[in-house]
């Protein structure tokens, strides 16, 4: 069996998407991030964790519009580290900001809408995690599987809000990601639509002359 192209692809990735959190830690053992270290690591683990998701999500409707195949094998990985960086976001402020204390954590989930929200994401991308390996979508059946997946719009919507009502004042950056958003999920339904049109015309046969 012939090796896949560019083998150094993932790796690559994987060591890219794992730089940022290695610098982190230096910072915070080196004692430079800041006057206030626990939200630096919380708005750049959750920054991380969007920006993540939502190039994860970019793979498909980027392989729609230019024809390459690369970007789905990246779709995965890209997904995986997303989710690691929303996880070590909730960690961040339920270990180190709230020091586990789970009556204001669960208080803040129940009454900070911005929390509930993020929360909320994270809740969405744990079942698409778990049933990220190949495994699994044999367990469950591709449209099965396919239909789950489609939750990782619904997170990565979710954690466009939670970033607007975490920054409140300077909208840009969370508008730029949701604008994104917006247009993969655009680029996903046109091509759901032409796919349907052409198996609607296949199936309807030819008339004699």
């Amino acid at each position: 069996m012939a090796a896949p192209p560019h083998p150094w692809l993932k790796p690559a990735v994987l060591v890219g998407g794992l730089f940022p959190l290695a610098f982190l830690a230096l910072q915070f053992a080196q004692g430079t991030l800041g006057a206030n270290p626990i939200e630096r690591v919380l708005n750049q683990t959750g920054l991380l964790a969007l920006i993540l998701l939502v190039a994860s999500l970019a793979c498909t409707p980027l392989k729609v519009v230019s024809g390459w195949t690369w970007p789905i094998r990246l779709r995965k990985l890209l997904g995986l580290l997303g989710f690691a960086y929303a996880s070590l976001h909730f960690l961040t402020y339920a270990v180190l900001d709230q020091g586990l204390a789970f009556d204001v954590i669960l208080e803040d989930i129940a009454k900070r809408p911005f929390i509930t929200v993020g929360f909320l994401a994270l809740v969405l991308l744990v079942p698409l995690a778990v049933t990220s390996t190949n495994r699994m979508v044999r367990r469950m059946g591709f449209p099965a599987w396919q239909r789950l997946h489609r939750l990782a719009y619904v997170a990565a919507s979710l954690g466009v809000v939670h970033f607007v009502w975490r920054v409140k004042k300077d909208l840009t950056e969370p508008l730029i990601y949701g604008g994104v958003l917006v247009l993969l999920f655009a680029i996903r339904v046109v091509e759901a639509v032409r796919k349907r049109r052409a198996r609607t015309a296949a199936s309807v046969p030819a008339r004699s002359v």
